[in-house]
């Protein structure tokens, strides 16, 4: 198995992290226009995916609601922080919903930032916010990737839950050792789990939960199958894992670029865990391709590595 490369000896892209520009025949430039011609935010832009090309190209995106100021700065995010300036805007669920279905979504993310400042924590918008895609894209499945509902935990959780998203993600995001560190005093590894694990106890549906690791940030491989035996002993059933680009010269720098040979062994880690799903790949986000996430867990047809 080839090893990673470390940043100092390498510090420009390796051939396996290399992306195409966006294709003139691609459905890319009508998403876009869709998008901002709706008002809303993706997670897509907001963190300078390095899938964006490909996913808007397929005619999918992940959208962001709640603003675009999240009210936390972790170190590894390229999203707005600050103090937002102005209330969830009640009638971007709607909007929202419009463009899923103007896209024909068949599976719908919703992810958003964490706003502290509200709160039910932003609760109540994603319950509206599924509620109108229900409404508009019966048929279409519903994934939300939630922040953490800091102090108001358990109410959040059965107000999301009992909209009845077919997925619901929170992102672990890094492993133990790194955790406090890379996400701020208010984040916790533990109560990461918790949230996980009591998203499924509460929920009275099969509920699908997943979460996501980044690699890249200083640490080992075996702490990152601890963090996967971790998901899994709190009855995780998906994980993805992708690797870390510092966004700016003012956040976390890379420690290494894991190498493709790493990111099918953490595929292989995850299989004999019992996760339902694994995409593990260096291009990897949380909701990459996530139809097909959700279809492999549900199937237990594949593992996957990209």
């Amino acid at each position: 198995m080839e090893t990673s490369l470390p940043v100092a000896e390498r510090p420009r892209r390796p051939e396996w992290m290399k992306v195409r520009a966006p294709s003139a025949n691609s459905h890319y430039f009508d998403v876009k226009k869709l998008i901002h011609g709706q008002s809303l935010h993706t997670i897509c832009e907001e963190a300078r995916c390095p899938n964006i090309a490909e996913c808007w190209g397929r005619g999918t995106a992940t959208f962001q609601i709640l603003g675009d100021t999240c009210t936390r700065a972790c170190r590894y995010c390229y999203v707005h922080s600050g103090r937002p300036e102005q209330p969830p805007d009640p009638l971007e669920p709607l909007r929202l919903a419009k463009a899923a279905a103007e896209m024909d979504l068949k599976h719908v993310v919703v992810t958003s930032v964490d706003r502290d400042d509200v709160p039910d924590r932003g609760a109540g918008h994603y319950a509206a916010t599924i509620r109108a895609l229900k409404a508009k894209l019966p048929e279409a499945s519903v994934e939300v990737l939630t922040p953490d509902f800091l102090g108001v935990e358990e109410q959040a959780l059965r107000t999301v839950l009992a909209e009845r998203p077919d997925v619901f993600n929170h992102n672990i995001e890094t492993v133990r050792r790194l955790h406090a560190r890379m996400r701020g005093a208010k984040a916790s590894y533990d109560k990461a789990l918790w949230l996980l694990e009591r998203a499924k106890a509460l929920a009275d549906y099969p509920v699908l939960t997943k979460s996501s690791i980044i690699v890249g940030l200083g640490e080992s491989n075996d702490e990152v199958v601890e963090t996967m035996r971790d998901l899994r002993g709190h009855d995780v059933d998906v994980v993805t894992i992708g690797q870390y680009l510092q966004p700016s010269s003012r956040h976390a720098r890379i420690d290494r670029w894991v190498h493709p040979d790493e990111f099918r062994w953490f595929r292989e880690q995850g299989e004999e865990l019992g996760f339902g799903s694994v995409f593990s790949g260096p291009l990897v986000r949380s909701s990459y391709r996530a139809d097909e996430q959700r279809h492999a867990a549900e199937t237990n047809s594949a593992q996957r590595a990209y």
